[in-house]
Parts: structure tokens; sequence; C-alpha cells
């Protein structure tokens, strides 16, 4: 079907034409689009919908993020589940829930609040230039690369903000008693002394002698267990940032109008070192109580010029301010707004030249005199010397875009160009490279790897791309990134003979048969221990807790904690699956020790957060159920609409 469509794109959009423009004249154009609305979208919330784009999103983030923090033990598997993705729907809903429930109650942020967050970010706060503010042109081309404007960005931030207010409410509320806490902490805490009774199936291995007929019967009930998987030898492309970077090269131009255009961000500003005496008269003093501080700074000012080698000595005496008085009035290096004293201060100090005394300035902390004891002139950083830097954030810059605009045409051509991808390769000068792979990832690959997306894998697979051959889609795999692919040759799985495969069947067949004697004789000893309650096989006594396991493994630690406390000694046996069996014998229990005050004040704390959160996802789930959710489908495919909460 999609070798007719490709191959006869004309007589498609002629009879596409005929279908859809007298449809127009029937219901219009909003009501046409209403007939394929509801396939991209994946759910609603009181009418507001949540697109099947949006979700898809959400999904890819956090994979993102688990590549990120994980590296190397990243598994796309474990995180692309149907439980995680209905988690994900979940957490959707209830963000829209909570955003209704927002807007219900008035809810907002101050512009205070979105400030502080945004001062915050790490990522902000690297814009700031030397004088301490945001420069605004780099933060304006950052939102800019993701599409964003500042005053967007800010709605975004207080919409979070704001959404955020009544789930922190609830969980600063919670609260666990003290006496809760205790109790919670000695379970916790109490330890249990076992001594432990191994049969370890590998033990059993050199009893078991399987018969050749035992081992077709095993070989015949899991096949599939010995089936080679399917592989494609394939080629393929990667649209990348890193592809894409490879292909940029900026220009001497582009560098140099880059920095006159940036100049400010290369430039230090001019410092003075100054120092200053301070006859203190507050903005709200009274004219009476100014004028005597006035005065009181001349005085001191004709005693400066009478002994300017002394300045130092006359800040300590004089000076009324306890921050500097001590250090001779000196106030360091600094840059115009850095001194408390406002824009007054600053052009007196300014205009000295070093070693010079200011007449009495007057500023709203009182009357200074100032000293210039070192001047340090602005200077700028020449092209040449900043250029190698320049050069790799034009080309970062440069690189976005052309990513940007480069991600539709190239989903275009290799759908368009669906024979080959050399076209692809030729137009966006990408390396055509070569790989084998089978639809499972390959774990000798960086967890990262595009050839490693579970989508990408599929797409791989599909009929579209072994059976006809065809270019799959443009598949992306996060982190800008877009990759295609054409199998070249197929092997389909196979199920090797049994003569084949018939020593590893023989060693799934010990292993299987090995655990199978060892948890025969072990529930037949636990049997018989429970009667006779005897110590004899045991291990050396082993005291355990909840908190520190000592190596038991989960299942038998719960076992152990299962065992009735009032009727001690206690035997307990354990399946250890594949490993075999296990039997503890329970001696006694060792209360904990008594709880101190911070250790029961962290419990309270850690216990009330847990409190906090059922609250809160009570309070969502209430809230959910009083609104309009409607569910379209599956999370893996669009289906009819179905309603529920």
């Amino acid at each position: 079907m999609l070798d007719f469509f490709r191959n006869h794109q004309r007589l498609m959009m002629f009879m596409l034409i005929l279908v859809v423009l007298p449809g127009l004249g029937f219901v219009g154009i909003q009501g046409f689009r209403g007939f394929f609305d509801e396939s991209a979208n994946i759910a609603s919330v009181n009418g507001h919908k949540i697109t099947r784009v949006e979700y898809d999103n959400a999904i890819r983030q956090q994979l993102d993020r688990a590549r990120q923090v994980l590296g190397a033990r990243f598994d796309q598997k474990q995180f692309d589940t149907p439980e995680r993705r209905r988690q994900m729907l979940d957490g959707l809903i209830q963000q829209r829930v909570l955003a209704d429930e927002t807007q219900r109650l008035h809810l907002t942020a101050s512009d205070e609040a979105v400030r502080r967050v945004l001062l915050a970010d790490p990522i902000i706060s690297s814009l700031k230039k030397p004088d301490g503010t945001i420069d605004l042109e780099r933060y304006k081309e950052l939102l800019a690369m993701q599409g964003m404007t500042p005053e967007q960005y800010d709605e975004r931030i207080r919409y979070g903000l704001a959404t955020q207010q009544l789930p922190d409410a609830i969980q600063s509320s919670a609260f666990t008693p003290k006496a809760l806490a205790t109790q919670l902490t000695d379970l916790a805490e109490q330890q249990r002394e076992v001594q432990g009774l191994a049969f370890r199936a590998r033990d059993y291995a050199s009893k078991v002698q399987p018969t050749d007929a035992q081992l077709q019967a095993y070989y015949d009930a899991h096949r599939n267990d010995f089936a080679t998987p399917a592989t494609a030898t394939i080629q393929y492309v990667v649209l990348s940032p890193a592809t894409v970077a490879a292909a940029v090269q900026p220009s001497d131009a582009d560098l140099k109008k880059y920095y006159d255009d940036n100049v400010a961000r290369y430039r230090t500003e001019g410092e003075v070192r100054a120092s200053h005496i301070l006859i203190a008269a507050p903005k709200d003093a009274s004219a009476a109580d100014k004028e005597k501080a006035k005065q009181k700074a001349l005085a001191v000012l004709a005693e400066v010029k009478a002994h300017p080698d002394q300045f130092a000595q006359i800040a300590q005496k004089e000076s009324q301010d306890p921050g500097s008085a001590s250090k001779g009035g000196d106030l360091g290096y600094f840059t115009r707004g850095m001194i408390a004293g406002g824009q007054a201060f600053d052009d007196a100090a300014f205009k000295l030249k070093k070693d010079e005394v200011s007449d009495v300035v007057q500023t709203d902390f009182g009357y200074h005199i100032i000293k210039v004891t070192d001047i340090k002139p602005a200077t700028t950083k020449p092209f040449d010397e900043v250029k190698a830097a320049i050069a790799s954030e034009v080309k970062s810059q440069q690189a976005a875009k052309l990513l940007a605009d480069e991600s539709e045409g190239f989903s275009s051509t290799v759908y368009e160009q669906a024979k080959s991808l050399q076209p692809a390769a030729d137009k966006y000068k990408l390396p055509l490279q070569t790989a084998t792979v089978s639809p499972t990832p390959n774990p000798a690959l960086p967890a990262d790897s595009p050839l490693n997306n579970a989508k990408f894998l599929a797409a791989v697979f599909a009929d579209d791309s072994v059976k006809s051959h065809n270019n799959t889609q443009a598949i992306d795999v996060g982190n800008s990134t877009l990759i295609s692919a054409h199998v070249t040759d197929y092997k389909p799985a196979a199920v090797p003979a049994f003569d084949a495969v018939k020593d590893a069947v023989r060693q799934k067949v010990i292993a299987q048969q090995s655990a199978e004697l060892a948890r025969k004789d072990g529930t037949a000893k636990l049997a018989a221990l429970q009667k006779s309650k005897s110590t004899d096989g045991f291990s050396s006594p082993l005291k355990v807790s909840r908190n520190d396991t000592q190596g038991v493994p989960p299942a038998a630690l719960s076992a152990i904690y299962k065992a009735d406390a009032k009727n001690l000694p206690a035997y307990v046996g354990v399946d250890l699956g594949a490993d075999g069996y296990a039997i503890y014998r329970v001696n006694s229990i060792v209360p904990a020790a008594p709880v101190d005050a911070q250790r029961l004040a962290g419990a309270q704390q850690q216990i009330a957060q847990v409190a906090g959160q059922a609250q809160v996802q009570a309070y969502v789930d209430a809230v959910r159920a009083r609104s309009k959710v409607k569910l379209y489908g599956s999370v893996d495919s669009p289906s009819q609409p179905q309603s529920g909460n």
C-alpha cells in the first residue's frame, strides 16, 4: 500500500482533492477536521485535550532524562513499558486536573516568585554580564532556539509555580506523631537472630544424568528459548547536532559580526580602589542634624587636605562606616553600581585620579570624603583572543538553526526517495553507515546509541522495511537526533535443530533438575527440623534487620519476619528458584536500641513526607473523580474514545 502511495503521488493528490473539496462543502472546515481530531488526542480533561504529540514528547523526555542519569546502565526496555506508559498518561491527566483546579481557585504566582526561580536557574545565571545584569540578547537567543519568547517562558514558570501551590500546601501540612515514628523506627531496626542452612542447586549437578528422551522433551517444550533472533543488515544515516555541526564552518565575517554585536561580553569594566570617610546623616534625619553632619564632614576634609598622607588614620578615627573604618576606610576595588552610595558616589570616585581626594559628597547615607588609591582602566579583549571561543558558539548556534531547518526536509527525503538512502546522504552531507541489528537492543553498544532505540528497531523489522525494502521513516530517538535505515539483507528468526543445541539443552535440564532435587531435600529437611528443633548443619548465628539484611535474599527476609515471634525457635523454608532452597532458624528477637531525639526527628520527617505524598495523591484522585476525564483507547495506539475517571 505504501508503495502505491509513493509511486502514484500525483494520482493520490488528485483523488484526495476529489474527496476533500466536496466534503468541505457539506460539513465545513471545522466539521471536516473533527473527523480526525480524536486520533491526534490521547485523553481529555474537562474538555482540554491531551494530544498524542504531547504524550510522545513526555515519554521521550523521560527516556532522555533516564539515559543521562544512568549512562551505560540505561536499558530502554525497562522504561518504555506498557505500565510506565500508563503511568505517564496518568501523570499528564493529573497535571491537567491540577491545572484546572488551580484556575478554579484563582491561584497564581507573583512576579517576584517567578524572578527568584529564573535567577536560580544555573543556565540563566551563566548569562550574567560582569556588572551582574543578565545578557538579554543571549537569553532571547537561547529561548528562541526552543521556540519561546521571554514572556512565554515567564508564563510557563508562573504556571508551574501556581499548580504546585496546592500539592505543596498539602505536603507541608503532613504531621507524624512521635509515638508512631517511634513504633515504625523500632520495627525497622528490630533485629532477628537467625541461622541458615542452604541446599544449593549447583551441589546437585553431579547427581543429575538426564536421558536423551528427557533432553528431547525439554527441547520440544522450550524450542523458542533456543531460537536465534532475526537479524537485518542495514545502511543508515543519522541527522544530529554532531553531524550537522560537522558541516557548519562559520566564516571570519560571521565571527567578526558576532564579536561586534556582543562586544560588551568581552569588555571588563574599569575599576577603582578607593577609601572613604563617612559622616552619617540618614535620609530621614532632620535638617539640623544633616547640617551638623555636613559641617563635621567639612572639618574632616580640611584635616585630610592638611595631612593627605594620614587619610587612613583619620578614617579610623572619624569615619562612621563600621565596615571600612577599621581598615582605614578602604573599600577595595569596585565598578560602577557596586557601592551602596549610588550614582553620586560613583560619579565622584570615577572622576578622581590616583591619590586625589574628593570634596564632600552627599548620598542617602550621609557625607563622604573619597580618596582613590588605584585605578584599573576598562579593557576589551581583542577579537583574535576570543576568536576560538566565538567560533565554537557561532558554530553551535548555526548548527542548531540548520538542524531545525533540515529536519523536516530530511524526513521527506527518506520517505520520497524510499528505495535508497544515498539521496539523503548526498543532500545533507551525511555518512552512509552500515550495521547488523536484531529486534532487541545490543548490550555491546552504548545505551544511548540510536541503533538501540526500540522505535527504530521496530521500524527496521516492519514488513515495509524487510519485505518491500523501503527506507524506514525518520525516527526521532531523542537528543534532537533523527535516524533512518534501509534493510539490505534480512535473516528471519530460526530454531536450530536439536543436535545443534543439545549441549545447551543439557545444561538447562541439569540446572532445572538440580534445583528440583535441592527443593525436594530442603522441604523434607524443613519438616524434620520443625519436629526436632535441631541446630545441626546450620551456619553461625547472624543478626539481620529490615535496614541491614546481611546479604539475606529479600524473599528469605520476608519469611524470617513472618515467623511467629511468640513461638521461637521457628524454622522457615524459602524456594530460591534456580539457586535452590534455604532454611532459616529464627532463634530470637533483638529489640531496637532506644531512638534518640535526632533520629526520631529524622524519622518523623521522612514518615511525614511519605504521608504527605499519600495525602496529595488522595486529593488529586478526589479532584480527578469529579472531573470529566475521557480516554481515547490505549496509550500505544489511537482508538475509539471511552469515558473514564
